[in-house]
């Protein structure tokens, strides 16, 4: 299988050369990192829906569509890439997509621990440490080909990850950024600057080539050569088109930004008889936190919207029901023109 170690790369190349080696159905492990910053989206997101397009035009961050799903993402240079490219005929791959995500980031997970971070497997594609993510990974078919990229992390950018979003309103912005913190980790963090200074990039990439090779057999370290190159040209004068950044993705009926496997920041609305009713909410390892209700609507008596905010903290979506019915026979309530139904639309995730 060949290998293609190429450290710090233009950001449109570090793309594009994974869709080009599909597309050329050739088998390989690329290695590389960005040289700028980027944001890059799903193949079926809406960029307008997903981007804070005017933020990255002050700033100067481009935005990429890739041809693989999964939501949107900042990446730079710190971030070490790799890119799994395997035929699908391969009897190396896994028929089932969590045996798959288990198998090859084993290599990942063995990276991490050779420095000294215990990370583990977390079904289906995260690798974690205690319940901190510390690596993003994503699996797609392009051409005959299963692409699977993933990343070391070795610092991130929570504000600007968070800033690079659409939302609803900064409060919802604030919370991401939060949870961001609390739920995702770097090598910085987990070893600390002196220690995370010692580990320079190329030892890591020889630590992942390593890690590789021993699922993999012998990878062939080999240079872009012309057919390849010219592949990634023919696929950058599409992919960095605006017809093809701006196409239409899925409608979105709610706003959620998934932070690891288990934890997701959501944000809803739902307009009733009686009036508008928004809520922002985390999804922790499936139970409600951090709820934050409002809207144009009335309730009788003023504080009950706080106090059902309190009853919901650490339910789980079958519990939510029963805790509505329970609201509302255990007190005076009223809420005009809004039922169980209608809190259920903005509470069911």
């Amino acid at each position: 299988m060949q290998l293609y170690n190429l450290s710090k790369v233009p950001w449109q190349e570090s793309q594009l050369i994974y869709h080009a080696l599909a597309e050329l159905g050739r088998e390989a492990l690329c290695l590389l990192s960005p040289a700028s910053p980027y944001v890059c989206i799903g193949y079926h997101q809406d960029i307008k829906k997903e981007v804070f397009l005017d933020y990255c035009q002050e700033k100067h961050i481009p935005v990429f569509r890739r041809r693989v799903g999964g939501g949107t993402v900042y990446l730079d240079g710190k971030q070490l890439f790799f890119q799994l490219i395997l035929r699908h005929d391969n009897p190396a791959v896994p028929k089932r997509k969590e045996a798959f995500y288990r198998k090859f980031l084993l290599p990942i997970i063995n990276v991490y621990r050779r420095i000294g971070i215990q990370a583990e497997y977390k079904p289906v594609n995260d690798v974690i440490v205690e319940s901190r993510k510390i690596s993003g990974s994503g699996v797609g078919e392009i051409g005959k080909c299963i692409v699977f990229v993933g990343n070391i992390i070795l610092d991130f950018n929570y504000k600007m990850m968070s800033r690079i979003l659409r939302v609803p309103d900064e409060k919802f912005r604030d919370k991401v950024e939060k949870t961001l913190r609390e739920h995702l980790t770097s090598v910085r963090r987990e070893l600390g600057n002196k220690e995370a200074l010692r580990l320079n990039e190329s030892m890591l990439y020889d630590l992942i080539v390593d890690e590789f090779e021993k699922l993999l057999g012998r990878l062939d370290p080999c240079p872009k050569d012309a057919k390849l190159q010219a592949k990634m040209e023919e696929l950058g004068a599409v992919m960095n088109s605006h017809a093809w950044l701006y196409q239409n993705g899925k409608r979105i009926l709610q706003r959620s930004v998934k932070i690891r496997s288990g934890v997701t920041v959501v944000h809803k609305m739902h307009k009733a008889p009686g009036g508008l009713i928004r809520i922002d909410f985390k999804m922790i390892d499936g139970k409600l936190s951090d709820l934050s209700i409002s809207g144009d609507f009335f309730c009788y008596p003023l504080g009950a919207v706080k106090q059902l905010e309190s009853e919901l903290e650490g339910k789980t979506s079958t519990e939510v029901r029963a805790v509505l019915i329970h609201f509302y026979n255990s007190r005076d309530i009223e809420t005009p023109g809004i039922c169980i139904d209608d809190w259920m639309e903005v509470l069911k995730v």
